[in-house]
């Protein structure tokens, strides 16, 4: 059977270690001054404000819902480019996982969540739909819990729901829809040099993940078609009820 090995690193040499002997080699390394290799450091982008007040989690992980509109999933998430960090906001609907609204920056700031959540406000009211149905889940950083962000929920008819820190199970639907950007974008096209490059070509994909993207948990359409499939659907029962009476 093979094993995968772990590589060690210190005083110049290279050690490769299979998994069953790493507990005794760990006792050697300490009396060695040897290391294990560490992988680069993943951004912290969740980061709590203890003084803010949270709204209570209204989704228990329940990514589900029954109808477009009843669920709006935030995140951030972030690119690293030749010119610094570039965060990356979305508002991603989770009926189909249509992605409503998303921005780019420079910084995590509150604004960059604030310009997400109005693109996907925008989005749905261009069309005439209601909002108010709306919850809107986020993980607890300080941005999703400022009071700028609150407030403009509240001015919108939209429940703020928030998770735990630090658990990507609270906010499961946000974190694989951030995986997939990084899998289908980030990782095969770069480097990325500048933030302007990133947020090309993030308006691209984010096109073509809504309108192209075949989408296993649609039944394999795009998440705008089976939005439109619903809203055919709706029509058709409310159509027939007239006829039923």
């Amino acid at each position: 059977m093979s094993e995968n090995p772990i590589v060690l690193r210190g005083l110049g040499d290279v050690v490769a270690l299979v998994p069953h002997l790493v507990g005794a080699q760990e006792r050697l390394m300490r009396t060695d001054g040897l290391a294990g290799a560490v992988r680069g450091k993943v951004k912290r982008t969740t980061i709590a404000d203890p003084d803010a007040q949270r709204a209570r989690d209204l989704v228990g992980r329940n990514f589900a819902p029954t109808a477009p509109d009843r669920l709006w999933v935030m995140d951030i998430t972030y690119v690293s480019t030749w010119s610094g960090w570039v965060y990356v906001a979305f508002v991603t609907d989770a009926y189909a996982r249509r992605i409503l609204g998303w921005r780019c920056g420079s910084s995590m700031a509150t604004q960059l969540v604030l310009d997400a959540l109005e693109q996907a406000i925008w989005t749905r009211q261009r069309t005439g739909a209601a909002v108010d149905s709306v919850v809107a889940h986020s993980d607890r950083g300080s941005q999703y819990v400022s009071i700028r962000h609150t407030e403009r929920l509240a001015e919108a008819g939209i429940a703020a729901s928030v998770g735990t820190v630090g658990d990507s199970f609270d906010n499961a639907l946000a974190e694989t829809i951030n995986g997939l950007y990084k899998t289908e974008l980030i990782k095969p096209r770069g480097p990325w040099r500048t933030l302007d490059a990133v947020e090309y070509a993030t308006a691209e994909w984010v096109d073509w993940f809504n309108h192209h993207r075949l989408y296993e948990y649609c039944g394999d359409i795009p998440p705008v078609e089976a939005e439109n499939h619903h809203y055919a659907h709706q029509q058709a029962q409310q159509e027939l009820e007239p006829s039923n009476q």
